[in-house]
């Protein structure tokens, strides 16, 4: 379990904590979960049909940056995108914010909210042969809004000034290969 940090440029309002994991990896799927404490106040996107969707970190949305290890600092890395509403999207990137286009996935990732008073469960998964080759860094992420619009961006780390999760220096998640290669 790794705990998120809030961007201190935008803090929550009332959101307490979010932790990332991952629940399961073989050559299959990759399963995750983020679990919010402090979530009555979130804002959910409705549920918009399962699918590719853009602009998904407009609203609610949780993200993951995967880097293969070998690659150096800057160089490329795929972004996944998963929306409560259960949209999702994936993209490619050369380098940080550049050459950004959409990575094949053979079959749509999965995407579930459990909202509860207080605390919220977020899974997705993705299927395994959309993946860059292990073993990875990665930077688990969330962009939360709450109630009047307020939206806090959360990350592993934090490397600028105003919230980036391209920033190579939140990719501090070391992955090994899936169980099962």
């Amino acid at each position: 379990m790794a705990e998120l940090s809030f961007h201190p440029a935008h803090p929550p309002l009332g959101v307490r904590s979010i932790e990332a994991r991952i629940l399961g990896f073989d050559t299959k799927w990759l399963q995750l979960r983020w679990i919010l404490r402090g979530a009555e106040r979130v804002v959910v996107p409705p549920f918009a049909g399962k699918g590719r969707a853009d602009g998904l970190w407009q609203t609610t949305c949780f993200e993951m940056f995967v880097q293969p290890a070998g690659e150096a600092e800057g160089a490329g890395y795929a972004e996944f995108n998963f929306s409560p509403s259960e949209r999702w999207n994936a993209y490619a990137f050369s380098a940080p914010r550049e050459d950004m286009r959409e990575r094949a996935l053979a079959r749509d990732a999965v995407c579930t909210w459990r909202g509860g008073s207080d605390m919220a469960i977020f899974d997705a998964a993705v299927p395994a042969s959309g993946l860059p080759l292990p073993p990875w860094r990665c930077g688990f992420t969330a962009v939360i809004e709450e109630e009047g619009g307020i939206r806090s961006y959360w990350a592993l780390a934090h490397g600028s000034p105003a919230p980036d999760f391209h920033d190579p220096s939140c990719f501090v998640q070391e992955v090994a290969a899936p169980s099962g290669a």
